[in-house]
Parts: structure tokens; sequence; C-alpha cells
């Protein structure tokens, strides 16, 4: 049976609802942009505007994964614990063994390459168990997700003892976060997070397995009723969300020279705003990956201009929620407006 897109044409209009709110949120995020340049001293610059994306990939990242799953009306809220793991996990495999009575000195002697392989099947390990417990036995996605999110950073506290591993760690550790573009402030996770933006997209708009999943989210039941495996689409996305999990757990650890337990706190929270930001639809079938990368701009434009402006951490947290909801009520209205 020939799937098509969930999202409909609205009659008169040459553009799609997708289309309509990833522009109306890119209106948003001109305005916005305008008056942090207005009141942030120096924000218009080149090298500022260029920070608003290299400041942020590991979100970007972790958003492409976290959209597709929203789009089937499900959510991983495990990204961050998965992130710490993986983190912690790569300092582990491939620290000296029996070098110290440090125990957080010890290792299991890996060289670096196999502890990358070895985390990077841990983290999916982790999308794996999400996705038997939400598409094979039915549980609530929020429920699970944020377990496994707890049960992913408790180990890793468990194997840095709450503290990070940063010692006893071979020179080809560091190299993958520090690797970049001589002369700019583009490195290797920023060219990685361009790369899986523009596949996403392609994916997104040119394959049968992205329309399923708008189907999917769009109408569970009349996506299995079409003969949609609908457990082996989620569980592919799953297993994928921790892939990127855990590419982000590593290249933060390479970056800081560390694996530590309380990295990437929070995360899964920013992951899922700038998909609601970007105008993916909570409920499913609806939503895409440029919107998302919108969504995230706009996050990047409210934090940078909280930190110019010198603004406590707390009063950060309140501006970032006060214009989130903002945006996200200013979206709905748009689009409910449009259809009359």
């Amino acid at each position: 049976m020939e799937i098509k897109q969930a999202q409909k044409l609205p009659r008169g209009s040459r553009l799609s609802d997708e289309s309509f709110i990833t522009l109306f949120m890119v209106g948003v995020l001109t305005i916005l942009f305008g008056l942090a340049c207005a009141v942030v001293p120096n924000f218009y610059l080149p090298q500022n505007m260029l920070n608003l994306i290299t400041n942020n990939w590991f979100i970007i990242i972790l958003g492409i994964s976290v959209t597709f799953v929203l789009i089937t009306g499900n959510f991983d809220m495990s990204v961050g614990g998965n992130i710490a793991l993986a983190g912690v996990l790569s300092a582990y495999f491939c620290q000296d063994a029996n070098v110290s009575q440090n125990v957080l000195a010890n290792g299991l002697g890996l060289p670096y390459v196999a502890a990358v392989g070895l985390t990077l099947l841990c983290s999916m390990g982790v999308g794996a168990v999400n996705a038997f417990f939400i598409a094979k036995l039915k549980v609530p996605s929020i429920i699970v997700t944020l377990s496994t999110m707890m049960l992913a950073r408790g180990i890793a506290q468990v194997i840095t003892r709450g503290a990070q591993r940063n010692t006893s760690l071979p020179d080809a550790f560091g190299v993958l976060g520090s690797l970049g573009i001589p002369g700019t402030s583009i490195r290797l996770p920023v060219l990685l997070m361009l790369t899986l933006l523009i596949l996403a997209f392609i994916f997104e708009k040119k394959t049968v397995f992205a329309r399923r999943i708008y189907l999917i989210g769009a109408n569970p039941e009349a996506a299995r009723l079409s003969g949609i495996n609908v457990t082996k689409y989620l569980s592919g996305l799953y297993i994928f969300s921790g892939l990127l999990a855990g590419m982000t757990g590593i290249l933060l650890a390479s970056e800081f020279k560390a694996g530590a337990s309380s990295r990437a706190t929070g995360y899964e929270f920013d992951a899922l705003v700038v998909t609601l930001l970007g105008g993916v639809s909570i409920y499913g079938g609806f939503g895409s990956v440029l919107g998302m990368f919108v969504g995230a701009l706009i996050l990047s434009v409210v934090t940078s201009s909280a930190t110019g402006l010198l603004l406590s951490p707390d009063w950060q947290f309140t501006l970032k929620g006060i214009v989130t909801f903002i945006a996200i009520l200013a979206q709905r209205y748009a689009l409910d407006r449009r259809k009359g």
C-alpha cells in the first residue's frame, strides 16, 4: 500500500502546515536576533553568529533523533544519561590497566578505537532496551526513557564514584574533540553535526522509511493495518537515538579529556525544547528536522543573549523558559488561525 505524507496541503495554499510553521519560527528567530543585537554589545559580530551554531552542536545532534522519535508520538528522555555513560565508558575502556592504587586511574587498557566501538555498542544497547519496553511491551515511552536516563547516569556515577575519569588516558583520547579547521572555531563535532543534519533532511524528504514514521505518528493503528511493522520502525529509531547519544558522549569526553558522570545534565530537556520550538507535534505525525534546527538557533540566541547581559544562571533559566513558552504559544496560535 502506498504511504502518503501525514501533512496535508491546506486549500488555496502552496505551503504545507509544516513549511508554514518553519517559516513562522524563522520570523521569530529573526525578531529575537534583532532584539539581541539591539541590547547585547557586539552580538552582531560574525564570530558571535558562528558561535550560535558551533557552541550547540551537541543539542542539534540530539535534536535529530529526538525529532524522529517525537514524530512517531513517542519520547526519548534517556539521551542525557546515555551521553554521560558513553563518555565515562569511553574513558574507562581505554585507561591503562593496573597502573595506580587510585581506582579512578585504572581501566581496561583497550586500544582507543576498540573503546569507541564498544562504547557505541553500549549506547545502542540503551536504545535497544528502550525499544524493547516501548515497542514490544507497549510501556509508555516517557516512563521507560526517564528510567533508562537515570539508570545510565547511575551506572556512570558508579564507574566514576561520582567524580570523573581523567588520568591514565592515551594521547588518542583527546584527538576527536580537538580536530578542526585551522584558524577557525569549527571542529570535528560541528562538521559531524552539519553532515548529520543534511543526511537527516534528505532522509526525511526522500525515503519511504520517513514517510512511514509520519504515518505511525499520525495514526499508529492505521499504520499497522496497512502492513507497517511498527515495532521494527520504533526499534530502529530508538537504537539510532542511542547511537547519536553515544557519539555525542564520546566527542564531549574527548573535548574535555575526561569522562564525567555529571555531563549532559538537562540535555534531554534542551533537545525536547528545540524540537517543540521547531514545530514538531508532541502528539506525533508532524514536524521536521529543519524546523528543529531553527528551534535550536532560537534557544541559542536566547541563551547567548542572557550570557551577554551577564544575567545570573537563575535568571537565564527563567528567561529561557519565558521565551520558549511564548514562542510555542505563538506558534500554536498562528497555526490555529491559519486553519480558520
